[in-house]
């Protein structure tokens, strides 16, 4: 467990839903990934991730899902790629991510809170 933190510390992690647009192979990052591209609706628009899912999910079976992201964190560079955007997600039993979302489709962009 961590340090406890205030609401107003939580509400400084700005996370929204995304759906996926797009995936690429990302062949040079350290581990296997993909490169996601992430639309988060008019005020936020499309972001870049890279995303360490590549044990459960197959590029075609994540075109159109919603995830969950922080859009406020600064851009990172991982290799020859940029990302803009943190995808979020939950090791398994043996470390491997599985993809945080939603279980109803809601609006690009929605605020977690």
């Amino acid at each position: 467990m961590t340090d406890t933190i205030t609401y107003d510390d939580f509400m400084k992690v700005d996370i929204r839903v995304a759906t996926i647009l797009a995936v690429e192979p990302f062949p040079e990052a350290r581990k296997p990934a993909y490169k996601l591209t992430l639309d988060f609706g008019e005020a936020i628009g499309i972001k870049k991730s890279s995303a360490q899912i590549t044990v459960h999910y197959a590029k075609e079976e994540l075109i159109g899902r919603q995830v969950m992201a922080v859009v406020n964190f600064p851009k990172k560079q991982i290799g020859p790629f940029m990302s803009e955007a943190l995808t979020l997600g939950a090791p398994d039993e043996k470390g491997e991510v599985v993809l945080l979302g939603v279980d109803k489709k809601v609006p690009n962009g929605g605020r977690m809170f």
